[in-house]
């Protein structure tokens, strides 16, 4: 159940009405329980003087796009109040009118626009507001009885207001009911289908009515038999009963076929998701979302099984029924629920994926619950497309501007962990990729803390820890589209008529079998990328010009060289890319240790430092260098490019 987060000490350090509705916002935001993603919202009325001095009253109201568990005094809009509350005495206001002209009565044209709540607000009377979509709260009210449980929970402590669609309409009749059904008990107001709101002459006061009306429909629940779902059965699974990781794939190629770009695809099997993506009633109770905010982020409805084509197919007849002069968005569905995936999440980035399972593991739980109350009850079709296909919440997404380079994409590094393959993580990442990093050292589980990156140990010459990797990444991500091959060895300088058998394998062993094993393996995947697959190699400058006392390495890598040329050949008519990458004089790489480097260098008769910048060019080649190349010949500037390969070493004479 809630608790107040109500700390004195924490409190105190942020002074001021504005600091307070800061702390109480942030207080509401940590409990997932209360708000979601964006969701919810709150606001303080404070008298200021103006530049004429003149006293006025201002409402700093949520801003568009701030989240309220990290949200700052900045993500607050201060509009004046009393041209916000006039706004709701006109008979009608279009969206594009109402933003209009909260901005126009803005106080900072810096500020972010206000929520789309702030003329309701401003209506209300009382200095601090607080609105969440509290998961009890909704879970009374998406019930066919759902007033009179309201009624039931709070008497006459609140107002009950019937579901109207956020903004001008709701504004206007909250401004029209409230004062008839408020009273000196009213601490609240519940919207049917969609929240709950408190109010307070202190922000302490309003957050803590919050926790206490939220207590009380919790409460309630529990009188019901309805609060508690128990455990759910930790059911013992062998490697028989792990998802096929190609299923997987094919799942999310259909998915992002459906959508038009490439998706992640992040499966989340636990003995919850499992429990209720196996019911047998599912398709009954999975009606639609707890509140409506939450389907531009998973759609009206989940996918459930597989079927990719008969969703879609349902997502075309919804908008036919209900659309005027819309443009169809993707009809991807966005959550997945398969008996033998559990929960599974559609995005364009992991993030995106991670919050539409976030919100529907709540969504879960109200679902469970409202069933033991008499049964669960989502918005009709037709109030949800509104919502889905609202100017207002569509601005939000778009706010995000242009996907990066490989939004939606899984790449795949070897050797991951520095150098060259740390470098190229850090590429790819920053191209928009999700990226799984397979390294022999350890640290790569712990590398990076981050959605997007998955780091694990992995010795890449041995075929069951690399079938093993692979399943992990794609139950991650969903599949793989990039994959950079650029784990190897190079062993100390050693001539021919010195050169063990034993050596010679083990390097042969990592810088040439391991990467047919990760091409082979890889390339079921690859072939199911949505935008096609693309493989690029880290070669060696050895290739076209090998050195003196390097015969293992320099025949490895010549090796490896023909077998990516040959998968160039091969793979083409998948749609898949292949092409090497050959560096030269790379020293930041783990590859080249000082002992390395400097028997080189004398190999050569050069100093180390000579040697370190032993190119035409006179310069020295880093990771990151190599690394961009890499990322970029993955990218739309390469896309009718295979079977290349390119120089990364400041101009070799031997090569020229």
């Amino acid at each position: 159940m809630v608790e107040s987060l109500w700390n004195d000490e924490e409190g105190a350090s942020y002074p001021g009405d504005l600091g307070s509705r800061v702390y109480t916002s942030r207080l509401l935001g940590r409990d997932k329980s209360l708000v979601l993603h964006g969701g919810g919202n709150t606001s303080v009325k404070i008298r200021e003087t103006n530049r004429f001095g003149e006293e006025e009253e201002i409402l700093y109201v949520k801003g568009s796009g701030w989240d309220l568990e990290t949200i700052e005094a900045a993500g607050f809009s201060p509009v004046r109040l009393g041209a916000a509350a006039r706004l709701a005495t006109l008979p009608r206001l279009s969206d594009p009118e109402m933003v209009n002209e909260l901005r126009t009565a803005m106080t900072l044209a810096s500020a972010p626009t206000p929520s789309v709540e702030a003329i309701l607000h401003a209506v209300l009377p009382f200095k601090y507001v607080d609105h969440t979509h509290a998961d009890a709260v909704v879970t009374l009210t998406n019930n066919p009885d759902g007033e009179a449980l309201v009624r039931e929970a709070y008497g006459d402590s609140v107002v009950v207001i019937p579901y109207v669609m956020p903004g001008f309409d709701l504004a206007r009749l909250c401004a029209e009911r409230f004062p008839a059904a408020a009273g000196p008990q009213t601490v609240g107001m519940v919207l049917l289908n969609h929240g709950i709101f408190s109010f307070g002459a202190t922000a302490r006061e309003s957050y803590e009515r919050m926790i206490e009306l939220v207590r009380r429909a919790e409460r309630l629940l529990e009188r019901r038999g309805a609060w508690s779902l128990g455990r759910y059965p930790q059911t013992p699974e062998t490697p028989a009963d792990a998802p096929d990781p190609l299923a997987i794939a094919r799942l999310r190629h259909e998915v992002s076929r459906a959508a038009g770009f490439p998706m992640v695809l992040v499966s989340d099997r636990n003995p919850r998701t499992l429990a209720f993506a196996r019911r047998e009633d599912l398709s009954r109770i999975a009606q639609g979302p707890a509140t409506p905010d939450h389907v531009i982020r998973t759609k009206r409805l989940p996918l459930i099984g597989r079927d990719v084509a008969a969703y879609i197919q349902e997502y075309r007849r919804y908008f036919d029924e209900h659309a005027k002069s819309h443009t169809m968005l993707d009809p991807a569905p966005r959550v997945i629920l398969d008996p033998e995936l559990g929960l599974a999440t559609a995005g364009r980035t992991v993030k995106d994926a991670a919050i539409a399972a976030e919100i529907y593991e709540h969504t879960m739980d109200i679902i469970e619950r409202a069933g033991r109350l008499g049964g669960y009850r989502a918005l009709p079709a037709r109030d949800l497309f509104d919502m889905e296909y609202w100017d207002l919440e569509q601005a939000k997404l778009a706010k995000a501007g242009k996907p990066p380079l490989f939004a939606g994409e899984v790449a795949l590094v070897t050797g991951a962990a520095s150098g060259i393959g740390r470098a190229a993580v850090e590429a790819l990442l920053s191209r928009g990729a999700a990226v799984v990093g397979l390294d022999i050292d350890s640290r790569i589980e712990a590398m990076l803390s981050r959605r997007d990156f998955l780091g694990l140990r992995c010795d890449v010459t041995v075929e069951g820890e690399v079938t093993a990797a692979l399943a992990r990444g794609i139950e991650a991500f969903g599949g793989l589209d990039l994959l950079v091959l650029n784990a190897g060895i190079f062993p100390a300088a050693r001539r021919i008529a010195e050169l063990p058998l034993a050596e010679w394998d083990r390097v042969m062993r990592v810088n040439l079998d391991a990467n047919l094993l990760l091409m082979r393996l890889s390339h079921p995947f690859l072939k199911l990328a949505p935008a096609g697959g693309r493989v690029v190699v880290i070669g060696s400058k050895n290739v076209p010009a090998p050195g003196p006392g390097a015969a293992a390495y320099s025949a490895s890598k010549a090796a490896l060289h023909q077998l990516a040329r040959v998968a160039a050949l091969e793979w083409g008519r998948d749609g898949i890319r292949v092409n090497v990458l050959h560096p030269n004089a790379v020293f930041d790489t783990g590859v080249w240790t000082d002992e390395v480097l400097a028997s080189r260098a004398a190999a050569y008769n050069l100093t180390v430092e000579e040697y370190r910048r032993n190119n035409v060019l006179r310069v020295e080649v880093t990771s990151r260098d190599v690394a961009e190349l890499a990322a970029e010949l993955c990218g739309p500037r390469f896309a009718k490019t295979t079977g290349a390969w390119i120089p990364v070493d400041g101009g070799n004479e031997r090569v020229i």
